[in-house]
């Protein structure tokens, strides 16, 4: 699980980036409401989905279509073990935001 910072997560969001975890895109099931399921391809980066109800930011990363997909923390309804580990497109980081001494790995770009 990661925060991301890339300026894409950023508009996305509406703040300061999105947490995420990735997932094989086959072992995402959507129970109901499937049919309001949007998605947005911007120019350079991988595909956003998103609910077309209530502009809940879904998934990214290419989602139905890409090996893996990168699962919104905030769309999981249910609690869950784990917090993310690192943030990630620090580079991105606006002069006026504070990333948290949440002592987690920051890197650049994408994680090594």
């Amino acid at each position: 699980m990661t925060y991301c910072h890339c300026a894409t997560c950023k508009k996305l969001s509406g703040g300061v980036g999105t947490a995420n975890g990735r997932v094989p895109s086959g072992a995402i099931r959507i129970l109901t409401g499937a049919e309001f399921i949007r998605t947005y391809q911007p120019d350079e980066g991988t595909a956003k989905s998103f609910c077309s109800v209530c502009g809940s930011n879904l998934f990214g990363s290419g989602w139905p279509d890409a090996p893996t997909a990168s699962v919104r923390l905030s769309a999981v309804d249910d609690p869950f073990d784990g917090k993310p580990t690192m943030h990630i497109f620090v580079r991105s980081v606006a002069r006026w935001e504070a990333l948290p001494d949440d002592g987690l790995d920051r890197f650049e770009t994408r994680s090594v």
